[in-house]
């Protein structure tokens, strides 16, 4: 396992190498490349291990993807007040008190573990959570870093970066499991994550917070939100990406449970199931902004929920390893498609003044839709099975295709119109 993570993290160094040379990436983008997914190791390894970790110290087994939920709720409750400390104090700054909050809820979730404590393992994944609402603001810096022309290559870039999150979570969560003892194991893995929580703030310090042009803004006065959030173009962006992360999120949250805890599978198949499906949400990347770019984003919008259709289609035909891992694969990258999209789409509806508050009520949004379906797919796949929980996934699909719809006339009239 030790060799396995090496070899990620010497890949990651080449990637970073590589992309830095070929798309000539700003010194910030390559530092976020490198920070980004080293941050968001909390959420595969929450994903991996909290579920399993839940259900042997909470007081009952279908509070076992809670943890899930409250790391995203605080995700969802920290989003304005992230919005507001980079507005005040810049990126740098409020990102890294969001490296704070992550240290101090890691430190709290290795003593929960240590006394097999639920309620403080619950607060721990609070801010964790807490912390990774500063970690998905670090797109829209990276957005902030470059020049218009440049975002969809960028963020492509930036998410592919995600692969190394999903290898290197479940990887340090499984290889540090007993590095410190505890009741039912797992404080170790969390000593893991803090060390690498202390790498990637070190590294972060190379960040400089980036100067957004104003020009644009000379002439026109900042809209109210409630003008901004009825243009078709940000709801569309919004449905993109909300629906694709709940979606996502539904049936990876339950994915772990289903799997090992019902199913029997092996942890370590069920580790590899996750760590594949999180590579699929951020290896497509490498030419998600490229197809936006080549067949128009509304076809790519098509596909990803094409994706999720075909999911339900192999999921509903089995439960042995191969069909999880076919099913979690097409999700991620179901995944990518829609939120890679709903993310460049996003900076169309708002002018440079107004992109803290609608970054910040977009995620909100978004990451209030996850932590609910979260929640509930513990609640469905306990109290019916893994059928019921892929046959509820099916009125979305249907709405998303309705919206990718919707955009491609958009796009046609907008064209028709120039």
């Amino acid at each position: 396992m030790f060799i396995t993570l090496a070899i990620v993290i010497l890949a990651m160094i080449i990637a970073l190498l590589t992309l830095t040379k070929v798309l000539h990436l700003p010194r910030n983008v390559a530092v976020l490349f490198f920070t980004m997914p080293l941050l968001m190791c909390i959420t595969p390894t929450i994903t991996f291990i909290g579920g399993l970790l839940a259900s042997k110290i909470a007081p009952d087994p279908s509070l076992a993807t809670l943890p899930m939920t409250i790391m995203i709720v605080g995700m969802a409750a920290s989003t304005f007040l992230v919005s507001k400390l980079s507005s005040k104090l810049g990126r740098k700054t409020a990102t890294n008190i969001g490296f704070v909050i992550a240290i101090i809820g890691t430190l709290i979730a290795i003593f929960s573990a240590t006394i097999a404590n639920f309620n403080l393992f619950i607060l721990a994944t609070f801010l964790m959570g807490s912390s990774m609402a500063f970690a998905q603001q670090m797109r829209f810096a990276a957005l902030e870093s470059v020049s218009s022309g440049n975002a969809a290559k960028v963020i492509s870039a930036l998410m592919l970066s995600g692969i190394f999150a999903a290898m290197i979570g479940p990887e340090i969560a499984l290889m540090a499991k007993d590095w410190i003892t505890a009741p039912h194991g797992y404080a170790g893995s969390f000593l893991g994550l803090l060390i690498l929580l202390v790498i990637s703030l070190s590294v972060f310090q190379l960040f400089t917070d980036p100067k957004v042009e104003q020009h644009d803004m000379q002439d026109a006065q900042e809209r109210p939100l409630s003008e901004i959030i009825k243009q078709p173009i940000f709801i569309i962006a919004l449905l993109s990406a909300a629906i694709g992360y709940g979606l996502m999120s539904f049936v990876m949250t339950a994915t772990p449970l289903s799997m090992h805890a019902m199913d029997g599978h092996s942890l370590v198949d069920t580790k590899w199931v996750i760590q594949s499906h999180i590579a699929a949400m951020f290896l497509p990347s490498l030419f998600t902004g490229a197809l936006i770019k080549r067949f128009h984003s509304a076809n790519v919008l098509f596909v990803g929920t094409l994706m999720f259709a075909v999911v339900t289609i192999v999921a509903l035909n089995g439960q042995q390893v191969m069909h999880y891992w076919w099913a979690m694969v097409l999700l991620g990258i179901g995944w990518n498609f829609l939120f890679i999209t709903g993310t460049v789409l996003l900076p169309e509806s708002y002018r440079g003044k107004e992109r803290f508050k609608v970054q910040a009520l977009n995620d909100f949004i978004i990451f209030t839709v996850q932590a609910f379906v979260s929640l509930l797919a513990g609640w469905i796949l306990f109290s019916s099975n893994w059928t019921i929980l892929i046959y509820s996934t099916v009125p979305f699909i249907i709405i998303m295709l309705l919206v990718s719809t919707w955009h491609y006339k958009q796009r046609k009239n907008l064209k028709l119109e120039t």
